[in-house]
């Protein structure tokens, strides 16, 4: 895994090897980023605050900073993941750029970083841990007005549109071998 572009690219991530992770490819975080780069997300990454939720290595979030994002907060709650999440903010030198929350996104009480206006969720395919992180995020004031959420699920995974929390509305899909990318927007209420 590397960074795709940016101020740090080519810079080579720290893997992590564990089960209970699947980090997003980097042909799908390479098309995920050109989304975000172009037409109606366009100028979206510049000095945006990103949550990158189950963020394990970081990828999505480093990514993020390496092409503009202001600051990004990683949420993770798995030990070996947090280790691995913090050397590579460290190796890419964005320490100032990034805090590290370790904790279950599903259950976070308050939120104390500015509202993201870009989110990632790489939740374990499914177990429908992305939609309940967003609402959870949405309660506690995480997401700012017209935030950008894209929820990584597996290609078979269908969002429950009954499960979507007040303001969110999905934009897009779009498919990349078993993974699923899930475009949404959020409004506040």
């Amino acid at each position: 895994m590397r960074i795709i572009a940016g101020s740090r690219r080519g810079a080579i991530l720290t893997k992590l090897d564990a089960v209970k992770t699947r980090p997003t490819a980097d042909r799908v975080r390479e098309s995920l980023f050109n989304i975000l780069q172009a037409g109606r997300f366009q100028g979206l990454l510049a000095d945006s605050q990103v949550i990158d939720v189950f963020a394990g290595t970081g990828a999505l979030g480093l990514e993020a900073i390496s092409r503009g994002a202001a600051f990004a907060s990683f949420i993770e709650n798995d030990a070996a993941a947090l280790v691995v999440l913090r050397a590579n903010i460290a190796k890419l030198r964005f320490q100032s750029a990034a805090a590290v929350l370790a904790a279950d996104a599903t259950n976070l009480v308050h939120w104390r970083a500015a509202p993201a206006n870009l989110v990632f969720v790489d939740a374990p395919y499914q177990t429908g841990g992305g939609l309940l992180a967003i609402n959870a995020l949405a309660k506690i004031g995480a997401l700012g007005d017209a935030a950008v959420i894209i929820i990584e699920t597996a290609k078979t995974e269908i969002l429950d549109s009954d499960a979507l929390a007040a303001g969110l509305t999905p934009i897009d899909q779009r498919n990349y071998g078993k993974a699923l990318l899930n475009i949404l927007s959020y409004q506040k209420p």
